[in-house]
């Protein structure tokens, strides 16, 4: 099963390498909204510092959604997910790498490049570290959730619109509490049941959600 594992994850990084523009207008997606609040906002510090993070988890997670559709459709159209239904490794294991590799490219990215996005919102320094790592528990979740999504509205005509329908409102929580631990560190409070929430959302999505969306993408297939 590893080595379905990392023979899955290397396949779907091979592809987005291939793909590099639909990967790119994600991440260029979240540059250019992150960068444009300072713009239309104002030079104001403290207000900019006050938007910061539900700015910038916002837009993390509206840029994440934009490659749910491409999870699964590629390999619904070329037939490959059939021979995944078929396969003798179990289709959870299949899932799970798939969401690893969404999150590599769709994901990571973003964790990487939003603390120097930060900076335009005059952020300090110590809350910068406090982002990503709030980012770093928070975008597995979406990627997690997301793709029972695109599982269930996998071939259906306005799947996107459907998708966006479907995992908004699961997204609320991840959003509330990723934005709330930046305004706790702000006010000098304690962060450690905000990083304790997102990391029980991760383990509890890491769970639950390789069950459902192999279930979905059964559903899909049929």
């Amino acid at each position: 099963m590893l080595t379905a594992l990392r023979c899955v994850i290397y396949r779907d990084l091979l592809l987005a390498v291939r793909r590099r523009a639909d990967v790119a207008t994600a991440l260029l997606f979240f540059v250019i909204v992150v960068s444009l609040f300072p713009l239309g906002v104002g030079p104001e510090a403290n207000l900019l510092r006050t938007i910061a993070p539900g700015v910038i988890w916002v837009a993390a997670l509206l840029a994440s959604m934009l490659s749910l559709g491409r999870m699964f459709s590629a390999d619904h159209a070329d037939g490959t997910l059939e021979q995944m239904l078929l396969s003798a490794t179990p289709l959870g294991v299949i899932v799970v790498a798939k969401v690893i590799a969404h999150w590599l490219v769709a994901g990571l990215p973003l964790v990487l490049i939003a603390p120097v996005l930060a900076l335009q919102f005059d952020l300090p320094q110590p809350l910068l570290g406090v982002l990503t790592l709030s980012l770093l528990l928070g975008t597995p979740v979406l990627s997690l959730v997301g793709a029972i999504g695109a599982a269930l509205t996998l071939g259906l005509r306005g799947g996107g619109v459907l998708v966006s329908l479907l995992v908004l409102p699961l997204y609320v929580p991840v959003l509330i509490i990723g934005a709330g631990t930046v305004d706790m560190a702000a006010a000098g409070l304690g962060v450690e049941a905000h990083f304790l929430l997102l990391a029980a959302f991760l383990v509890f999505a890491g769970v639950f959600a390789p069950w459902a969306i192999a279930a979905a993408l059964r559903i899909s297939a049929e």
